[in-house]
């Protein structure tokens, strides 16, 4: 597995301005998409971070649904270096444009800060829970750790996604980089970031997991 380390957060200014875009995104959606948006929430992995723009996993889906499933949006909220604890901060005002399903792919920047467990834990049932208070579907996109962490703590963080999703009875796409995230040559240089060879990889461990929540 890639050895990752914890891409560099954004300021709170541009913090403020990711989530300000990801709102004007989704008040820009077209009016057949109103209550019809799938918006994702992570960090870099789904960001794009390092690569060119339109080219990561989740401009892959919009396009992936705009053929399969054209009366939804996608939204992408998804902020470099965000952790559970920050993007539980920031669903709220989300929230509000009232999303049919919200992916949640966050933890990775917890487990490489070597942030608590429990706290992760809490946060994204917290995230489930707001989500489908608002009458949103869920999806948690799992996270594994690289065997350097330890197999305790790579066993107790992994179970946090699997434990959720049986308990509150959501989605789970189990691991957002099976199948390569041992190999470094679909990463970027910095062994953290997949490269934009791989994000069709990646969507096509989302999609099977996603696709059963949008309604024909």
């Amino acid at each position: 597995m890639a050895v990752w380390n914890a891409p560099r957060p954004f300021g709170s200014f541009w913090r403020a301005a990711a989530l300000g875009l990801a709102a004007l995104a989704m008040l820009a959606a077209p009016a057949h998409a109103a209550g019809r948006t799938v918006l994702v929430v992570g960090d870099s992995l789904s960001a794009e971070y390092g690569l060119a723009r339109g080219s990561g996993w989740v401009r892959l889906l919009a396009e992936r649904i705009a053929t399969s499933a054209p009366e939804y949006s996608v939204v992408n909220a998804s902020i470099s270096g965000d952790t559970t604890s920050g993007g539980r901060a920031r669903l709220a005002p989300l929230l509000l444009q009232a999303p049919a399903v919200v992916v949640i792919e966050l933890g990775a920047n917890d487990g490489l800060r070597g942030l608590s467990v429990d706290a992760m834990r809490q946060n994204l049932l917290a995230m489930v829970r707001d989500c489908r208070h608002a009458g949103a579907k869920v999806l948690l996109v799992g996270i594994r750790m690289p065997p350097n962490y330890g197999p305790d703590y790579a066993e107790r963080f992994y179970a946090v996604y699997t434990d959720l999703a049986r308990s509150e009875h959501v989605a789970l796409a189990p691991f957002l980089l099976d199948g390569f995230a041992e190999r470094l040559e679909m990463f970027q240089p910095d062994h953290i970031h997949p490269l934009a060879s791989a994000q069709g990889r990646m969507l096509d461990n989302v999609w099977p997991h996603l696709r059963p929540l949008l309604r024909p």
